[in-house]
């Protein structure tokens, strides 16, 4: 299995992932959201230092996907949020996901990225070293429709400092639905 940063000419295959995956796993609809979040994320400005996507190969095709995106604070120190993430349903069950999810965070943090946060489940992202956050602690760029799933994992730091303020994220992902 190989690991790299994603090459603009992979658009069209990370986009298919994204959409076979999702639709697979929770619905069609899912599935057609996902696509979408992605496609407009790979129109973003590219190369750029407010996004990383990095993929996971087989000898033939990517299996996996992950899309790492800043989270802005007013007076914080590097953070990122990782959302979506993908893995081939043939391929699920072997790690990849949790070894893609690692391989991104230690690229970030050869950028100083101090922080990475999700808004997922724990029982997976927990695997890769996740914790649960409190707002109180890291605000969220929208409100939570579920505050357990807001999760940080330090990349540079072990400890977990308060963040003040409300961050803005990149366009594709301020939507208050998808929160």
């Amino acid at each position: 299995m190989n690991f790299s940063i994603y090459e603009q000419s992979q658009k069209n295959e990370i986009i298919a992932l994204y959409l076979a995956t999702f639709s697979a796993s929770e619905s069609k609809q899912e599935g057609e959201q996902v696509a979408r979040l992605v496609t407009d994320f790979l129109a973003e400005p590219f190369p750029s230092t407010d996004l990383y996507v990095f993929v996971a190969t087989d000898e033939q095709r990517i299996v996996g996907a992950i899309v790492l995106s800043r989270l802005l604070f007013a007076h914080a120190k590097e953070v990122f949020l990782l959302s979506p993430v993908a893995v081939a349903t043939d391929w699920q069950g072997q790690g990849i996901g949790q070894k893609l999810i690692q391989f991104g965070c230690d690229k970030l943090a050869e950028q100083n990225v101090s922080l990475v946060m999700t808004y997922g489940d724990i029982n997976f992202y927990g695997k890769v070293g996740f914790s649960v956050v409190s707002e109180e602690i890291i605000q969220a760029p929208h409100n939570l429709s579920y505050p357990k799933g807001w999760l940080t994992k330090p990349v540079l730091d072990d400890e977990i400092l308060p963040i003040t303020g409300k961050p803005s994220c990149l366009k594709p992902l301020d939507n208050p639905t998808l929160w």
